[in-house]
């Protein structure tokens, strides 16, 4: 069982021809309204790939009608939404820009999402076949909680660092690395754990493989076109590339990769496997607008996964990945 705990949003979607800078003001023609928040948007693409009933949602929505309609499109998606919980603050809202060639810029106002709590999510829900998939648009201490909470219990973490907060510290990403099974973040993000540890990398790839040495995990690199990479705590590495295409919207890619890789972790499938699907996925994605408008259906995948496969290891140094 899939068990995501994360932020729930609605995006407002304006396309521009160019993506504003500080002082300046650009006209959109129109705007869209899509369901949205990392946890929301893994949690859909998860169930997409896995099937219904395989992916619960856990977190807070507004009682309003943002709130409202998030719940009916979740469970539109075979979502269990029985750990929802509905508070006074309004639900969350992110404001998306996407430029002419897919590129986006987004604010969000986390409103409810800033109220979720590790107390909501039920004891029962804690066992040996649970992946528990957590990102950072939530309060920390209350994703970390469950973190600990899914692994003495035997079950799996992935935790998505992104946004990586401004005010994170050293300790704070120590404890993450510690209560994760899988880190996945982009190259970005990798080199900006990697450089407040201290590690003294210059590249993502060299940071992909630090982290996963230094924190006892799994570490996995999403490139946009390069692909994915990840470093495993022994040093072995895999790659997978992603398909070439010509993006209409970027925006939910990431979280894209992450729902699918769970999907395939929690089918016990290989984590070459997992890496294939999760670009596949992302890349499929960028074709439509909105986060989860694109996000694809297992059936549109170019092969239904194994439940179980074998895969080579590559155990040399990691080289450029190709697209």
């Amino acid at each position: 069982m899939i068990l995501v705990f994360g932020s729930l949003n609605v995006d407002l979607v304006a396309r521009v021809p160019v993506i504003p800078g500080p002082g300046r003001t650009v006209l959109a023609p129109s705007y869209q309204t899509h369901f949205g928040g990392k946890g929301a948007n893994q949690a859909v693409a998860a169930a997409r790939i896995a099937g219904p009933g395989k992916v619960r949602m856990a977190g807070r929505l507004g009682r309003d009608v943002f709130g409202d309609e998030s719940l009916k499109n979740l469970a539109g998606n075979g979502i269990d939404t029985g750990q929802i919980v509905r508070v006074d603050a309004p639900t969350g809202c992110a404001f998306i820009t996407v430029d002419s060639s897919g590129e986006n810029a987004i604010t969000v106002a986390s409103g409810a999402n800033s109220t979720a709590c590790a107390a909501d999510v039920a004891e029962t829900l804690f066992n040996a076949d649970t992946v528990l998939v957590l990102q950072m648009e939530v309060p920390y201490a209350e994703s970390l909680h469950l973190a600990r909470k899914a692994r003495s219990a035997g079950g799996k973490v992935i935790w998505n660092l992104a946004p990586v907060p401004d005010q994170m510290t050293g300790a704070m990403i120590r404890d993450l690395l510690e209560s994760a099974d899988y880190l996945i973040v982009n190259e970005h993000e990798a080199l900006d754990l990697a450089a407040a540890l201290d590690a003294g990398v210059t590249d993502f790839e060299t940071a992909c493989s630090w982290l996963a040495r230094s924190g006892g995990l799994t570490c996995v690199v999403t490139a946009g076109a390069q692909g994915a990479l990840a470093c495993t705590a022994d040093d072995t590495r895999y790659r997978a590339p992603s398909p070439s295409i010509r993006p209409v919207d970027t925006t939910g890619a990431g979280d894209t990769f992450v729902g699918a890789f769970a999907s395939m972790i929690g089918e016990k499938s290989s984590l070459k496997k997992a890496l294939e699907v999760g670009c596949e996925a992302a890349a499929l994605s960028c074709l439509k607008p909105g986060a989860q408008s694109g996000m694809p259906l297992r059936d549109a995948l170019r092969e239904v996964p194994p439940r179980q496969a074998s895969d080579s290891p590559e155990h040399s140094t990691c080289t450029q990945m190709r697209g």
